[in-house]
């Protein structure tokens, strides 16, 4: 018996092409908008529209002089992002896995209560926490200095859910009990079974808690005063207020430049680990 197609189904596909076009425009513009600009010269910058090339092809006087500025500045700010990422981020790697997988294969009172606890921390935003961080950290007199920002940033309840739920699917009980009749102390299980089965899982937590931490700006600006100390998302707005302030000369083409390199580490962090962060993100969402 012969089918026919429903007229419907061409035009709602046709809909849903027009609007994933729309937000790739949406996605993309602003990009391409900022890369060009990070080539044009700062007269250059002023008086060309937005995706024009510049009269002179400057990106790379521009990224010497970004490095340069200042004294150098912005290579402090960078190490300061670099150091909040790996201590920060790596941290709430490490403890997201743990918890995660104890959460998942370990049964023991009041963990429904965990449970429940980790949901309502993950409905929380984090800007609702800012100011009772703060008075908690000024009353330690931690204010000002890295730790404000490395010890937030080790508690991540999304990616201890994320290991919660990945763990779940991906280590199967037999695989442990059979460890454990072959005489596997439970740490040895965790370091020479259960991670190498977790590891989709652990690349898709860091990555989403590399790129909080990177992107990371208004825990930082309330709680660091010294420039020095600044990671970059802080330190570039603050030459961008410097810029427009009254008498200052404009660095806008630094400003862009600075961002320019700023997203390149979590642009290549993802094209190189795309296969993992990928099967993390599908695993457990559909049972075997």
């Amino acid at each position: 018996m012969a089918t026919t197609r429903s007229p419907l189904r061409p035009r709602k596909s046709r809909v849903l092409t027009a609007v994933m076009a729309v937000y790739l425009l949406y996605t993309l513009v602003p990009l391409a908008w900022l890369l060009i600009s990070a080539t044009k010269t700062q007269q250059d910058l002023l008086s060309t529209s937005g995706l024009a090339l510049g009269g002179t092809f400057a990106l790379f006087d521009n990224i010497a002089e970004t490095f340069t500025h200042d004294g150098g500045i912005f290579l402090r700010w960078l190490g300061n992002t670099l150091l909040y990422v790996v201590l920060g981020a790596g941290g709430a790697t490490v403890l997201a896995t743990a918890a995660g997988y104890g959460l998942a294969k370990y049964r023991f009172r009041g963990r429904r209560a965990v449970f429940a606890v980790l949901l309502g921390a993950i409905a929380i935003p984090g800007t609702a926490l800012a100011v009772p961080t703060f008075l908690m950290f000024s009353n330690l007199g931690l204010t000002n200095t890295p730790w404000a920002i490395i010890i937030p940033s080790l508690v991540s309840p999304f990616g201890l859910y994320l290991v919660w739920t990945y763990a779940v699917e991906a280590v199967p009980d037999d695989l442990l009990e059979a460890a454990r009749i072959d005489g596997a102390g439970e740490l040895r299980i965790f370091f020479t079974v259960t991670l190498r089965l977790l590891l989709p899982g652990v690349v898709t937590v860091a990555l989403f808690a590399v790129v909080s931490t990177w992107n990371n700006y208004f825990l930082p600006l309330i709680m660091l005063s010294e420039p020095d100390w600044y990671p970059l998302t802080v330190g570039l707005n603050q030459w961008s207020a410097q810029a427009s302030g009254v008498g200052a000369q404009p660095i806008y083409h630094l400003v862009i430049t600075g961002a320019v390199i700023t997203i390149v580490p979590l642009v290549v962090a993802f094209l190189l680990l795309q296969r993992f962060w990928q099967s993390g993100l599908t695993a457990g969402s559909v049972k075997q």
